[in-house]
Order: C-alpha cells, then structure tokens, then sequence
C-alpha cells in the first residue's frame, strides 16, 4: 500500500469529519474502554464515530491525537492487514504522539481483528464500526479476548427521529393539542419510512430505501457469501416479511421458496437467513414456551427498519405496527436471549423476562370481541408465568386503563409509548 495514498485519506478524512453536522445521539462512552460498534448499514454508525471525534475536538483534543480512516475508501480497496500498521507509523512521524483509534467499516479489511487487539494489548483506545454481525460471533470475540465493548446501533429510534427533525418534546407537551399533532404527524412518517438518518428529510423516501435494500442483499449478503440463486434469495425475504408477525419454520420458507420455481432445500434456508441476520437485515424473536429445538428453528422473524419492511408490504399497517414495536424491544433490551414471544395455549406477541413484562400489539380495541381476546390471553399468561409484574397493550392511537380482577391492563398508544420510554 503506497503511504502517500494513506496520507491522503487521513487528511480528507479530518477534513471531512470536522465540517459534518452532526445530530447527538444518546450514546456514552467510556474514555479508557474500546468499542466494537456494528449493525445494519447505514444505521449510523459512521454518525457516532463522527459524533465521538466533534466531541473530543470541543473538549480541546486536536487531530494530532486522533486518527480517523474509512475502509470504504475506494482509494484504500488494496488495502492488506500487514498495510494496517502503517497508519499508525504515518500519525507517529508527522504527530510523535500516539491517537485515538477510529476505524470505520473495518471488516472491508480481512485479518483485521489480530490488528486490533494488539493495539488493545499496546492501551490504544480504539473505536470500531462494520456492518457485519459475525464481527460479535465467538470467534472474532475470542480473537479479540475480551478487549472491546460490543454496541449495537440501530436506525434511529422515534425520539431520536424527533430530535433530528428538529421537534423536541416533553412528556408534559403532549398534552397540548398542537404538539400533540406534530408528534402524530412525523410518527406517521417514520411508522412508514423508517429511520435510517440519511433518509429522514427526503420527502419521497422509497427510492432511497430501495437502493439501501438492494446494497444490503446484494451486497452484503448475496456477494459477500457468493449466492448465485438470487432469485431464491429475493423470494425468501419477501416471504419473510409477509410472515413478520408469524413463527416460521425453516422447513415451511423452503416450500414456501419451492412453490415459486426457485427450488431450494432446507440447509439452503438456513444459511440464508443466517446471512440475513450477519447482515443485520432480520432478527429472530423466539418463542418462550417452546424447546430448544423450536427456539432455534421456529422464531418470528422482524426486520430491523419499517422503512425497508413496507418495501414488501401493500397496506400491512398491523404488520408494520408489531414490528416496530418488537425492533424497540431488541433495540432496548439486546437482540440475544431477551425479548421472546409465547406460545403455548396462549398467545402473547412480546414477554421480555428481565422486566417481567407481557406485550400485546393491537392496532384497535374497537370491538369487545377484540378486547376480550387480546386481555383474556395476558390474564391466562400472568397466572402461568408468575414473573410477569407488567402488561401492556400497544394500539396504533388508542389509550386507556383496564381493571382486571387485582391486575391492572395498560393501553398505550404505540407513538407514546415509544416517547414515555425513550425508544
């Protein structure tokens, strides 16, 4: 790799860094820790990176005692790990002072991971991004030993929409009947578009977020693990997000693939939806009740932004509204082992056992046939799981309190609930 090219795109890269404006999310950071920050792309994490180093730039720190690169670069698409060292030997002889580490996207660069933890075991403090989850699977994770702190970062969460859009509510404004409506009309528009921050001051965002889809299942999953059956491919996620609110089976996606013309066998189905997940397209939510074979093999699957869900969907807004709701939950409680559905005699689309809390997701109680669904299944499921201490029903736009023999039913709008909890 030629120094002068790495030369180069360090100093662009301050250049750049230095005039982005930035909109603060609720992210804090440890300055003696190292972090490994990975998702789905585009979600931000070039944003916290970004956000990280305008921090340290107001705190007095100058670009003597940070380095920043991003291995998107075409400039750096030669790049080798063996080439990775030279970074720090360009700061060191124009600096002398040893950085802050900032690598974005590094999974670009194969072998990476023995170049980071050796600058962990030199007491660099090194911030990483990569869009690929297999960067927290147990073998990176054992490669790196335990030397960084893994941060899921996700499209933005409605408050922090709000917050980018320049609408900063309290819970004591949404009592008044202009904000109140200012805050529905922009969850309308995140509801359905999403919100990856580049896309949420497009006015028309479909075209953006098709171009998104196509990078992530071209990109990082059908090249990035050589499927030819594209087709297949395209088929399987379109499947999955008509299924969104229904446990699936590997065996039910392959014949459901099958049927199209795209024969495809179940280990096929599999690796599949495993790439989907290393992509950070879907994540699976598993079934409470169920054994470990079910666990593994039957989940519910949610997309990680409703923008790119409705891509699939004509008019699917109860689909649309429990998946934004499952993807708060991971976003809050952790994407592994934490947030289940149950199902077994009773139906309950969310319990998270850290908090103790049963989810329904309704988008109306209109009838008393519905109410008398939807509650009856959170009673039956308080008496068998005695952990259960909170139970919630999230509507699309309605609220209100139901007593239950000594058990009490909170009805919530979903927009609300999301503000009350900071999601």
């Amino acid at each position: 790799m030629d120094k002068n090219i790495l030369r180069t795109v360090l100093a662009d890269n301050q250049t750049e860094v230095s005039r982005y404006a930035v909109t603060p999310r609720d992210f804090r950071f440890d300055e003696s820790s190292n972090y490994v920050l990975v998702g789905i792309r585009r979600a931000g994490k070039s944003f916290l990176l970004y956000q990280r180093m305008q921090e340290f730039l107001a705190q007095g720190k100058g670009w003597d005692e940070m380095l920043y690169v991003n291995f998107e670069d075409e400039r750096l698409s030669g790049m080798k790990a063996l080439d990775l060292n030279m970074l720090i030997e360009i700061h060191l002889e124009r600096y002398g002072k040893r950085p802050v580490m900032f690598l974005d996207e590094i999974q670009n660069i194969e072998g990476w991971e023995k170049f980071a933890r050796r600058l962990a075991d030199m007491k660099y403090t090194v911030y990483i991004t990569g869009s690929n989850a297999k960067m927290l699977g147990s073998e990176v994770q054992s490669t790196l030993g335990g030397r960084y702190i893994p941060v899921c970062v996700y499209p933005y969460g409605f408050t922090e929409f709000l917050n980018a859009r320049g609408l900063r509510v309290t819970a004591d404004m949404l009592y008044g009947t202009e904000t109140r409506a200012s805050v529905k009309r922009e969850f309308n528009d995140y509801f359905h578009g999403g919100g990856f921050p580049e896309g949420i001051h497009m006015p028309v965002k479909r075209d953006y977020l098709t171009s998104l889809y196509q990078k992530i299942y071209l990109g990082d999953i059908a090249a990035r693990h050589s499927v030819e059956n594209t087709f297949a491919l395209r088929v399987l996620f379109r499947k999955m997000a008509e299924s969104v609110k229904q446990p699936v089976s590997f065996n039910r996606l392959s014949n459901i693939v099958s049927s199209t013309g795209a024969k495809v066998g179940t280990s096929t189905v599999i690796n599949y939806v495993e790439y989907a997940k290393e992509a950070w397209l879907v994540s699976p939510v598993p079934n409470y009740a169920g054994k470990l074979t079910d666990k593994e093999s039957s989940p519910k699957y949610y997309f990680t932004d409703n923008g790119i869900l409705n891509l699939f969907l004509l008019g699917d807004e109860t689909s649309l509204l429990e998946n934004i709701v499952a993807v708060a939950l991971l976003r809050k409680y952790g994407r592994e082992d934490s947030v289940f559905f149950y199902n077994r005699n009773i139906e309950v689309d969310f319990y998270i056992p850290e908090s103790g809390i049963a989810i329904q997701v309704c988008y109306s109680l209109a009838s008393e046939d519905t109410i008398k669904r939807e509650v009856g299944a959170l009673e039956k499921f308080a008496r068998v799981v005695e952990a259960c201490r909170t139970m919630l029903v999230i509507t699309m736009d309605e609220e209100k309190t139901i007593e239950s023999g000594n058990r009490r039913i909170e009805v919530i709008p979903v927009w609300k609930w999301l503000m009350e909890n900071n999601l």
